[in-house]
């Protein structure tokens, strides 16, 4: 297991709240309150660019850390509310790329991927 395991990343998070005795505020209500709003950190930093500017936002150090960071911030909500739930986050997301694929069929006789609705 590496350090970037899925379940090594949210038994850390447990383990992180749980020294801390957060484990009462963090019912399935408040986590997805806190994604929220960490979605929302994420968008702020994109609000007011240009589509070529936001394409380029890695390029600048210090937008690009505050990028990483409230990726970061929304994964540990997200992974936090997966766990409280008992959501398994990478057979829903594979279970749902199934359900689009039938919803979002490949164009007949073609080799490309159709555009993304």
């Amino acid at each position: 297991m590496t350090d970037h395991d899925l379940a090594a990343l949210q038994h850390r998070l447990a383990e992180f709240a749980a020294v801390r005795a957060w484990q009462p505020y963090h019912t399935p209500k408040n986590l997805v309150t806190a994604l929220s709003v960490e979605a929302s950190e994420l968008v702020e930093i994109f609000q007011w660019l240009t589509p070529e500017e936001s394409a380029r936002v890695m390029d600048d150090p210090d937008t690009a850390h505050r990028v990483r960071d409230e990726v970061a911030d929304v994964l540990a909500y997200l992974l936090q509310f997966c766990a409280v739930l008992g959501v398994d986050p990478l057979a829903a997301l594979a279970a749902k790329i199934d359900r689009n694929e039938r919803r979002f069929p490949r164009p007949a006789g073609t080799g490309s991927e159709p555009p993304a609705p």
